[in-house]
């Protein structure tokens, strides 16, 4: 963010903030997994012209896509960068890399078996903290979607 003005990073912290208390609601509500929270209030905020609809692509993804490998969360972020970037594969491809690499300096690992060994009481901050990264790594990275550019 040390190329962004003051107040733009004033702006990507409201933004992710609010992103992140959406996923985390929407995920304590019952109604949403993980990757379902993520994926719908990433594309609330950054691409509501999308269908909800959308959101039911995450279905399989939660709980480690029922096997407990890939975080639901993360995979939800993914998900949610392609619907944002529009076709831009490349650009997607790269904030899911940084996405990763981040959880992973957080979490130690992208496993959901590892990260819910002692139970899943901690899922729904970690929805919350994986939709707000992914809405900062959009802002931060100029996507053309956010109106933010480098």
């Amino acid at each position: 963010m040390f190329w962004m003005k003051k107040e733009a990073t004033v702006e990507v912290e409201g933004v992710a903030d609010k992103v992140a208390a959406d996923a985390e609601g929407k995920y304590r509500s019952g109604k949403m997994h993980c990757a379902e929270a993520v994926l719908s209030a990433v594309k609330t905020a950054f691409a509501p012209q999308v269908p909800e609809e959308v959101v039911l692509l995450a279905g399989g993804f939660g709980g480690g896509s029922g096997a407990g490998c890939l975080c639901g969360a993360v995979a939800g972020g993914s998900m949610a960068f392609g619907v944002v970037m529009n076709g831009d594969r490349k650009g997607a491809a790269v904030l899911t890399k940084d996405l990763h690499h981040w959880f992973k300096t957080q979490y130690r690992a992208t496993c959901c078996k590892v990260i819910t060994a002692n139970g899943k009481g901690g899922c729904a901050d970690l929805t919350g903290r994986v939709a707000g990264k992914v809405a900062e790594l959009l802002l931060e990275k100029g996507c053309p979607a956010t109106g933010i550019t480098k």
